[in-house]
């Protein structure tokens, strides 16, 4: 997983609020990586149906074995504060 790839996930993620439970649940499923490397290959078309464009992140998260750990690293080097959106 390409490091703007996984920045910019992390960014998605911060502005909606969700950059801490994401990096628990990321911390969590790190035993898991090579079995969510399978299941993004079998659901990969499914999820760029789903979401568009923003599924080429998403597999390439899933398809490399080092994509967890690049998220957590993106996610733990975010600005701290967050640059969050303002949703009014």
């Amino acid at each position: 997983m390409s490091d703007g790839a996984a920045r910019r996930l992390a960014a998605q993620i911060d502005r909606r609020g969700l950059a801490v439970p994401a990096r628990l649940l990321a911390d969590a499923h790190r035993p898991l990586a090579p079995l969510l490397a399978d299941l993004g290959a079998a659901l990969g078309p499914l999820l760029g149906a789903a979401v568009g464009r923003r599924a080429d992140d998403m597999r390439a998260l899933v398809d490399d074995p080092a994509g967890l750990e690049g998220l957590i690293e993106a996610l733990d080097h975010r600005p701290a504060g967050g640059q969050r959106a303002d949703t009014r």
